[in-house]
C-alpha cells in the first residue's frame, strides 16, 4: 500500500510542479508544527521540573538553617543540661573551633585541677574533620600553656 501511495505522488509531481511545491512546503509547516510543539512541551517540562527542584532545595536549606538553629540554641543551653561536665559557671562559650574552655574550681574559688574542652553535639551531629584534630592534640598531650606579653608595655 505504501509503494502504491509513493509511485502516485511520483507520478503526480511528474505531473505537476505546483503539486510538488504545495507537498514540499506542507511538509515543511508540518515539521515546524512538531518542532514547535516539542520545544513547548520541553519548555512546560523542564518548568515543571525546575519548579519541584526549587521546592526541593528550598525544603532543605529550610530544614539545615533549622537544625543549625537548634545546634547553636542547644550550644547555649548546655551548660545548664543534665550531664554537662562542670559548673556553668566555669565554662566560657568560645564557638569555634570548641564550644567551651572550663576551668572546673574556679567558679567556687577553688583549686583548678584540669581545664576541659567541651564540644557540644546534638542529634546524630558527629565531630567535624578539625574537631578530630583538636581532639587528637589533647589525648596525645600536644597541648601548651603560652603567656604572651604585649610589645612596649611598661615593666619590661
Amino acid at each position: 500500500m505504501l509503494k502504491q501511495i509513493i509511485s502516485q505522488l511520483t507520478a503526480l509531481f511528474a505531473q505537476n510542479q505546483a503539486a510538488l511545491f504545495l507537498f514540499a512546503a506542507f511538509l515543511l509547516v508540518v515539521c515546524a508544527l512538531f518542532f514547535l510543539l516539542g520545544t513547548v512541551f520541553a519548555r512546560i517540562a523542564f518548568g515543571a521540573r525546575l519548579a519541584k527542584r526549587i521546592a526541593d532545595e528550598r525544603a532543605d536549606a529550610v530544614k539545615k538553617s533549622r537544625a543549625v538553629l537548634g545546634g547553636l540554641a542547644a550550644e547555649q543551653l548546655a551548660p545548664f543540661m543534665p550531664g554537662f561536665p562542670c559548673n556553668p559557671a566555669d565554662a566560657r562559650f568560645v564557638g569555634k573551633p570548641v564550644d567551651f574552655v572550663a576551668f572546673p574550681g574556679a567558679a567556687d574559688g577553688g583549686e583548678i585541677k584540669e581545664v576541659l574542652l567541651i564540644e557540644v553535639k546534638s542529634g546524630e551531629a558527629s565531630l567535624s574533620k578539625r574537631e578530630r584534630e583538636i581532639k587528637a592534640c589533647v589525648q596525645e598531650g600536644r597541648l601548651r600553656f603560652v603567656e604572651y606579653r604585649l610589645p612596649g608595655q611598661a615593666g619590661q
